[in-house]
């Protein structure tokens, strides 16, 4: 099947309240532009140089979502177009990416993504780290972030038990957190699910699915 047929397929599949971040990572101009044609307009990418050169090349009304983990350094390669942040795991990056957001006069959106694998190799905060982030003096002076959600990833492993288990736990931290409502922090997305376990996410709660391999086919 194309591009664009694996695509559609997919988008049937999902709930109307499920945002699809079609994974482009490693993949070429020409395939991002098939499902381009085919109505997806929110692209993700882990890489920052490869991104910032697809949004060179690519139309405007593309939302670029930086999916990978962020090196505070890299920051300022896509303060002036990344539309939302998922890995965001440390007070550090936060300030970073406030920063930049200032200097390009734009509020960039961020999701905090926590540890809710068993595995190590993991990024992600724990409940404790993520509390004392967002009842930081710190936290509520930056301007130029939106906290608009959390971001999990499950263990990789075929017990569909377990990895329940970690998006419920997800989504619990998730509704605990709900009704903190201040200008840099409301909460509106759980970004968990990707192609082999994004059905089960789904039933877990999640608003927003990572999909790459189901789309453009495997690296």
């Amino acid at each position: 099947m194309s591009i664009a047929q694996n695509l559609l397929k997919i988008k049937s599949t999902l709930p109307e309240n499920v945002t699809l971040v079609a994974v482009s990572k490693t993949k070429p101009i020409p395939d991002l532009m098939e499902a381009y044609d085919a109505g997806q307009r929110i692209f993700g990418e882990n890489k920052i140089q490869e991104m910032a050169e697809k949004w060179e090349a690519m139309p405007k009304d593309i939302e670029w979502h930086m999916i990978g983990h962020v090196q505070t350094n890299k920051v300022k390669f896509m303060g002036p177009f990344v539309n939302l942040i998922h890995g965001v795991d440390s007070s550090k990056l936060l300030a970073e990416i406030n920063k930049q957001a200032k200097k390009n006069n734009r509020i960039i959106d961020c999701l905090l993504q926590i540890h809710i694998a068993e595995e190590e190799t993991k990024f992600g905060l724990d409940e404790m780290e993520l509390n004392e982030i967002l009842t930081s003096k710190a936290f509520e002076e930056m301007k130029n972030i939106r906290i608009v959600g959390l971001m999990g990833m499950a263990t990789f492993t075929d017990n569909q038990n377990q990895i329940k288990k970690e998006f419920t736990h997800l989504k619990l931290i998730f509704d605990k957190l709900k009704p903190l409502n201040t200008n840099n922090c409301q909460l509106n997305t759980i970004s968990m699910g990707m192609s082999g376990d994004y059905k089960l996410a789904i039933e877990c709660g999640s608003t927003m699915v990572r999909i790459g391999s189901s789309i453009f086919g495997g690296r």
